[in-house]
């Protein structure tokens, strides 16, 4: 009908649903084989079996067959088991998460936020684990008529559901993973925190330092025509005067070569005053003073949103250079997953990548992109993927912001990291002539200040 055909999207992108739908089907009936084909195509084939890994690694792949574990737990009222994937499959989007209640595919952000919880003390932060699980109850204790399309229920016992889920879960993790991690049980959240979804912080304070971008002396010299103000605060400092005294820091002026050809004359304009540095707070605080102001500078935050404005104008201007892998980085994608590259290959091609097909829903990475020098290849084509398919593939800015603040934040100089009195003045210095500098990607501020009479007040000094 012409009302419903104009909400039809591309023949690839309706495929990818379809193909979505196939695969829940075949992973709520795993002891029934099923075969699906698209345009003449074999898009799926998956063989009657007692055990549902083997029908997850016909619809996901080895790769993710290899990194599940199975999990179960029983209750008067409910039963759930499944499989969860571990840390080396998570991904930066819910998409390869199915739940199924009496074999029904469902969404439920109970469920969703149990099984995450459980997670937490095992998983890195802004990831999303893998999981299919299944949930039989009592069908008088489920209300099926709170959505249209019937694709949400509501539990009459919804603190029992979570409790079920979580410590099903969670006891499953512990099991497997006891011989590499030491579990504190105070860190170990319990059903008992449970009222809303928890919420997870957006950058990781803990992470290591960054490290050099130097690979070699040839890609060296492509970094130093594609960075010509900067590869890295301990760069910088090589090449500044050595008379410098780290003891007494003082605030460093800016290179002549600062400013990349940048026609906007915002860019040239520093956003606050000439800073003198005071020193440095549990080693993740700049503390410095201007005139009669005192600033604390977060280091992180800072680094992360020059980063971020740097790559953000690189690849606005299609200047990132692309590195030749040494050893081809190979991808089994998914059905959906691979309708979503195709529809985007664009994105990837100018955010650096050489991609070839390697055969059915796999692909080959010949180049990546050097932005940050030693980053996984396979991880950043991962979450650019998770980006657009969260987003939409209409979104492309938004897809390239996200993208672009993950990098930063992961290149960008952590909390717990002591600088020298050079350092800090460096990246003060950066921090005043970027466009924006006031806010991280996340929103985050970068500095606080207070003025004399604020302090004064706090003091008592005057009323």
């Amino acid at each position: 009908m012409p009302a419903r055909q104009k909400f039809l999207k591309s023949e690839q992108r309706e495929s990818s649903l379809i193909s979505n739908i196939v695969n829940r089907l075949a992973l709520a009936n795993h002891d029934i084989s099923f075969k699906y084909y698209n345009n003449d195509k074999k898009s799926l084939m998956t063989f009657a079996s007692k055990d549902i890994k083997d029908t997850i690694r016909a619809v996901y792949g080895k790769s993710v067959y290899d990194n599940i574990i199975s999990f179960e737990k029983h209750s008067d009222i409910a039963s759930v088991h499944g499989y969860i994937g571990n840390s080396e499959i998570s991904r930066g989007s819910r998409n390869n998460q199915s739940i199924f209640v009496n074999k029904r595919y469902i969404k439920s952000g109970l469920i969703t936020s149990a099984v995450e919880n459980a997670f937490k003390s095992f998983l890195t932060i802004n990831k999303f684990p893998f999981f299919v699980l299944f949930l039989e109850i009592y069908p008088e204790l489920v209300d099926v008529n709170v959505h249209p399309t019937k694709s949400e229920i509501k539990f009459q016992d919804e603190r029992t559901i979570y409790k079920i889920v979580f410590e099903g879960v969670h006891e499953a993790l512990a099991n497997s993973m006891r011989n590499s991690f030491e579990i504190d049980a105070s860190d170990v959240l319990t059903y008992e925190t449970y009222s809303t979804p928890l919420v997870q912080v957006p950058i990781d304070l803990k992470e290591e330092t960054f490290s050099t971008l130097y690979q070699s002396d040839k890609d060296s010299l492509k970094l130093s025509e594609m960075y010509p103000k900067r590869l890295n605060i301990h760069d910088d400092l090589r090449r500044k005067d050595a008379s410098v005294d780290d003891k007494a820091p003082k605030s460093i002026s800016r290179f002549d070569n600062k400013v990349e050809n940048n026609e906007d004359t915002k860019a040239n304009e520093p956003k606050f005053p000439q800073l003198n540095i005071i020193g440095q707070f549990n080693n993740t605080y700049i503390l410095a003073q201007g005139l009669d102001v005192f600033y604390m500078i977060d280091q992180h935050a800072a680094h992360e949103k020059i980063l971020f404005e740097r790559f953000k104008k690189q690849i606005e201007d299609r200047e990132v250079i692309s590195q030749v892998l040494m050893t081809p980085v190979i991808i089994e994608l998914s059905s959906d997953d691979y309708v979503y590259y195709t529809e985007n290959m664009q994105i990837f091609k100018e955010s650096g990548f050489l991609v070839e097909t390697f055969g059915d829903n796999t692909l080959s990475i010949r180049e990546a992109p050097m932005l940050l020098g030693k980053v996984s290849a396979k991880e950043f084509f991962l979450e650019i993927l998770d980006n657009i398919k969260s987003m939409g593939s209409g979104k492309i800015t938004e897809v390239k912001y996200s993208m672009i603040a993950s990098l930063a934040c992961k290149a960008a100089i952590k909390a717990n990291h002591q600088l020298t009195g050079r350092e800090m003045a460096v990246l003060i210095d950066d921090l005043r002539y970027i466009n924006e500098p006031f806010n991280c990607p996340h929103g985050r501020p970068t500095i606080i200040k207070m003025s004399l009479m604020d302090i004064e007040k706090r003091f008592k000094r005057i009323q």
